[in-house]
């Protein structure tokens, strides 16, 4: 049968070419797991679909699966979600910003002690819209992901003594998978909001 560039989201396999456009799923047996672990899943597909996964260490170093240190620029030291998820390495997982348009805010301290947002921090919830927000590691702050175009990551303060951290490339984010507040498992384009915070 002959086959097509694309790949499959479940198993990473080549598309057969009579997939339709839209299909993202080489074979029902793939479109039944994706559905089922879509009930579960937490991560964006458009994080998961990406061979950018790694795990971390409690000091929130990057690890390979098999728990050698790892690169935010070096791919070969990279994993696909599936592999990162079944890796007993270091105590988590971490994604890898490449440049392709996805990026990351990172607010620090940015949730009071009763897990309610700061003002600021609010107000640029706000400004993202509805789209994937988890809390960090540390339990107090938000990675806010999605669509920009950032060449280059920044660590900007503002006004009231608060700092965002802005990222798209060369940078792995520890990620913890608890939602914040219902946030959705999909991305949306921030690229508003980013160009407000690096202004």
């Amino acid at each position: 049968m002959m086959k097509t560039e694309r790949l499959c989201a479940w198993c990473g396999g080549d598309m057969p070419i009579t997939a339709r456009a839209d299909a993202r799923t080489c074979s029902a047996r793939c479109r039944v797991a994706a559905h089922r672990a879509a009930k579960k899943r937490v991560f964006p597909l458009e994080l998961t679909s990406r061979d950018r996964w790694v795990r971390r260490s409690v000091a929130k170093v990057p690890l390979t699966t098999v728990g050698t240190p790892a690169s935010s620029t070096n791919p070969r030291s990279w994993s696909t979600y599936r592999n990162a998820v079944e890796s007993v390495a270091g105590v988590g997982l971490g994604f890898v910003l490449n440049g392709d348009g996805i990026a990351c805010v990172d607010l620090d301290h940015a949730l009071a002690p009763d897990g309610s947002p700061k003002p600021w921090a609010a107000e640029i919830l706000r400004q993202a819209g509805a789209t994937y927000t988890e809390v960090s590691a540390s339990g107090d702050g938000l990675h806010v992901f999605g669509y920009a175009d950032v060449r280059q990551g920044r660590r900007i303060r503002r006004e009231g003594g608060y700092a965002v951290e802005v990222y798209g490339d060369g940078r792995y984010i520890a990620m913890t998978s608890q939602r914040f507040r219902g946030a959705p498992s999909t991305l949306a384009d921030i690229s508003a909001l980013v160009g407000q915070l690096t202004a």
